[in-house]
């Protein structure tokens, strides 16, 4: 392969290193208002009386009240529970009430908005909510029949905390008037979704156009989040007629948007004196926040991961998210599988040294391969990789040797093993019924996706195996920008499925091209019959089988895997964390871009380290306390330790070229790698952040 499997230049490169991309902040519009989001000041409550304590000539004033009559206040997406704009009761803090735009923003900025409350007691706490948002439950087998059959049963409760998303760009939205309806260009991660939302919002027979503009980071934070924003900005824009942005600065963003889910999972083990797992009782808790959102599936792919990349006959899985007075939690790289995956991998190795064993040793016994069956009953094809990443882990740190050599000094090293489902859980890509569309120009094609570019290399990924199929040069292939009314719905740019599915929708519509072009190149055949475009669905693998209902069968098309190794350096003095050096080892099918795969990995390892060390939400209240990058740390490029980073292949039949999903897995291993190493010091640590005063509080008590 000529263009697949190479590190070609970026398509998004130039722009960005040059400042001529346009970010939502960058674009103004003549008339254009600024938008501002007034907010509620109590967790839980209701509503009593808004004062305006301000001159409102030139303002606009947005409530509850101008919701078209058409529409409905609720923003659409997996439950309809959550409004644009509170109506009476209050259930976070933070929580949109009202919405003003004035042509100055420090106007605007000024405008002294005064709410009285009628205030009620809140629930912080997942456990001791009444409410539950979404329950599941897995069986694999008899679990009473495995416990009877364990020599050793072990034991353990992980705790997991807020994780704040800290994309470089903030939320921003601007909505423009446009023939009768709203059109949107903001920092969007799933265009679609927000077309969904605004027509709820408006009317179904309401004209929205969603225009996704160069995007500085998403993470999941802005999967679902944009339908809010956009909402308001819409809601200004039409009441005012004119343009409105809205733009949140870092403090606002913080505050009001979604977090990964704080979990507790405990396990419950029963194993062999050689170490075979012979059942496996999982609760899984999270704290969903005051709304739905996307909890259900969060808990969803955290569930399906809880039990590991292991074999086990007997598995009982349960879990809940529950409804607290916090801002809604939300997707964040990984959905609910570094939680779980955290618990697990922590918890290996607590059975490792109850049973007198090494990490390796455990693992090995009870790693999946091809022939084994997950918790659901998906029985693992030959892409199955735990074996084989665990084993290039190991000998390339010299995990076994190392891990005696460190033992009385201050450093200690860990591993983890992990795998992340690639795509949409069970049936869900078929429900999706994505498509993808590739046009001829007269230089070459164009591709048409709605699949968005958030820094990750979709556009650059997607041209390679476009170009690679045709048999024509990468610079001939360009790439349309993500426009609702221009190109198909692709499904969300979520869940490791931009490459694997979207990619391999696009190499079936090149084949069906380079098929029509016969031996004439894309310009020539342009020339002589003009253009035209072809249009593919997703095709799911026949094979895959999933019940909704009972949470069994096929949950992924396939799997990417992984092993981290991380070595940390404890300080006596201040019980401060250091991490040394992370080898990560990751299997992903086929590096389209060996590059930007290797950056997704550095990457991903970087926010898990964080993750695991520094990455503190202080909730006060119900609210982010913390709610700045001067009090909220995250880790920079000092405190990011040497990387070693080994890209393996096992291909997917069905991926483009072989390729798997990664953007998710390398979130997955830091975390419980980090956690392990200082087992290994002797510092039994089961919640994250492993904060400092964490940190002493479990040495003090060793």
């Amino acid at each position: 392969m000529s263009v697949v499997g190479t590190s070609v230049a970026r398509k998004d490169g130039i722009g960005k290193a040059t400042g001529a991309a346009k970010y939502a902040d960058d674009l103004s519009i003549p008339g254009m208002l600024f938008g501002r989001t007034v907010r509620s000041t109590i967790p839980c409550g209701r509503v009593k009386r808004i004062r305006y304590d301000f001159d409102t000539t030139g303002f606009t004033i947005v409530d509850r009240r101008d919701i078209p009559l058409d529409g409905r206040n609720v923003v659409a997406l997996i439950e309809d529970d959550q409004p644009f704009l509170v109506e009476r009761d209050v259930r976070h803090v933070a929580e949109p009430i009202v919405l003003l735009a004035h042509a100055d923003r420090e106007k605007l900025l000024a405008a002294d908005v005064i709410i009285e409350y009628e205030v009620e007691p809140p629930v912080f706490d997942p456990e001791a909510s009444t409410e539950s948002l979404k329950t599941l439950t897995i069986d694999k087998g008899h679990l009473d029949a495995g416990f009877a059959q364990a020599d050793v049963i072990v034991e353990g409760t992980y705790r997991t905390g807020h994780q704040e998303h800290v994309y470089i760009e903030p939320n921003g939205v601007i909505a423009v008037p446009e023939d009768g309806g709203i059109a949107i260009f903001g920092s969007i991660q799933c265009p679609f979704y927000v077309v969904k939302a605004l027509k709820s919002l408006l009317g179904p027979k309401a004209h929205v156009r969603v225009v996704q503009t160069e995007t500085g980071g998403g993470f999941g934070g802005k999967e679902e989040y944009p339908s809010m924003i956009a909402g308001h900005a819409t809601l200004l824009a039409l009441k005012a007629g004119l343009p409105v942005k809205i733009v949140y600065d870092r403090t606002e963003d913080m505050i009001a948007t979604t977090k990964r889910h704080p979990s507790i999972v405990r396990h419950r083990t029963g194993v062999k004196r050689d170490g075979t797992l012979v059942a496996m009782d999982v609760e899984v808790i999270l704290d969903g926040g005051a709304y739905i959102t996307l909890s259900p599936v969060v808990l969803s792919r955290g569930c399906i991961h809880a039990a590991g990349p292991y074999r086990c006959d007997n598995v009982r899985i349960r879990g809940r998210a529950m409804l607290t007075n916090t801002p809604p939690n939300g997707a964040f790289r990984g959905f609910g599988a570094p939680q779980t995956i955290f618990a697990i991998e922590a918890h290996m190795d607590r059975i490792a040294e109850a049973l007198g064993v090494d990490p390796v040793t455990i693992r090995e016994r009870n790693a999946l391969v091809p022939g084994d069956t997950t918790a659901t009953g998906q029985r693992l094809t030959a892409d199955c990789s735990a074996l084989p990443v665990l084993r290039e882990a190991v000998e390339r740190t010299d995990f076994r040797r190392k891990r005696e050599a460190l033992r009385g000094t201050n450093r200690g090293i860990g591993l983890s093993l992990f795998y992340h489902g690639s795509g949409f859980t069970g049936s869900g890509e078929l429900r999706l019924a994505s498509k993808a569309a590739l046009e001829l120009t007269d230089h070459g094609v164009r591709i048409l996706v709605s699949s968005t570019e958030i820094g990750q290399g979709t556009r650059t990924m997607h041209a390679q195996i476009v170009a690679e199929t045709l048999g024509i040069p990468y610079e001939d292939v360009d790439v349309a920008q993500p426009d609702t009314t221009l190109v198909p719905d692709s499904g969300p740019t979520v869940a490791s499925r931009t490459c694997m599915v979207v990619g391999r929708i696009l190499q079936r519509c090149a084949e069906d091209l380079k098929r029509r072009l016969g031996d004439l190149t894309p310009a020539e055949y342009y020339r002589a019959h003009g253009p035209f475009t072809i249009v593919r669905e997703h095709e799911p693998p026949g094979w895959i089988q999933w019940d909704d209902e009972t949470y069994t069968g096929d949950a992924y098309a396939t799997y990417a895997w992984g092993c981290d190794v991380v070595e940390v350096e404890l300080d006596a003095d201040t019980c401060e964390v250091r991490p040394l050096h992370l080898t990560a080892v990751q299997e992903v099918g086929k590096a389209i871009h060996p590059a930007l795969a290797r950056g997704q990995i550095e990457g991903g390892s970087a926010q898990g380290i964080g993750y695991a060390i520094v990455e503190h939400v202080a909730m006060r209240d119900g609210v982010m306390a913390n709610a700045s990058l001067t009090n909220y740390t995250i880790p920079t490029t000092l405190d990011t330790p040497a990387m070693d980073i080994v890209l393996l292949e096992n291909p997917y039949e069905d991926g483009p070229f072989g390729a798997k999903g990664l953007g998710e897995l390398p979130m997955d291993g830091p975390a419980p790698a980090v956690i392990n190493a200082l087992r290994h010091l002797g510092v039994d640590l089961s919640e994250i952040p492993a904060t400092p005063e964490r940190v002493m509080s479990a040495c003090g008590s060793r």
